[in-house]
């Protein structure tokens, strides 16, 4: 049975966007912390909802979180703050999960010399997060945006250094490449969009409330 708190108004649900493959399990296991119940058909559901009818979920590319959440398609979302840092949407960013930890760093190969002043050219995919921070040093730098496999650019010459998110850093060390310094580290944000915010505040709010709880360690049994 729902929790009480999550007693609905109207037939329109509440709808969270979760990123595909982990984070999303992690996101399923939290709320179930708080009663949201869902039995879901793994890898096979783009949109369900919870046993209750309470939530309708979307499963997208962790990319597409905060795209639907901006324009309003999904009332909320879960995504890496290092993909926020590097769209810089325009929602509300309440909570840090506190799952799904990573950080994006520059690495380079172990053997690799760069010469003070000379342009880099740095292949990732955080092209807006990697220009500000090389600019932010006074580096120039040619940034060069792939979608994928960002280890095999400097083991091919088409970049001298990456940056890219690592977690043990082990990929790192399998293709010989080092870490030279960390950007930012980055965990799961509850993000909401600004609209439902305003208008379905009645129904964000416990939600939000109890996912505080559960970090504080004071939610209580259902």
């Amino acid at each position: 049975m729902a929790p009480e708190y999550f007693v609905k108004e109207s037939r329109v649900l509440l709808t969270i966007a979760l990123p595909k493959g982990k984070l999303e399990e992690l996101s399923l296991s939290l709320l179930e912390k708080i009663g949201v119940s869902v039995k879901k058909e793994r890898g096979r559901q783009l949109i369900f909802q919870d046993d209750d009818q309470t939530f309708r979920f979307l499963t997208v590319r962790a990319t597409d979180v905060p795209v639907y959440v901006e324009h309003g398609a999904a009332d909320l979302g879960v995504v890496g703050q290092d993909i926020l840092t590097e769209q810089e949407p325009d929602v509300y960013q309440p909570l840090d999960l506190r799952f799904g930890y990573c950080r994006l760093v520059v690495a380079e190969p172990k053997e690799r010399t760069i010469t003070p002043g000379s342009l880099l050219r740095v292949a990732t995919k955080f092209p807006r997060t990697a220009e500000k921070h090389f600019q932010g040093k006074g580096q120039s730098v040619e940034i060069i945006k792939l979608y994928g496999s960002i280890e095999l650019a400097p083991l091919v010459g088409l970049s001298d250094q990456i940056v890219d998110l690592v977690s043990s850093g082990r990929t790192l060390l399998e293709n010989g490449l080092v870490e030279v310094e960390t950007i930012l580290t980055s965990t799961a944000r509850l993000i909401i969009n600004r609209a439902s915010m305003k208008t379905r505040y009645h129904e964000i709010k416990p939600l939000l409330r109890q996912l505080t709880d559960i970090d504080r360690g004071e939610v209580a049994s259902a």
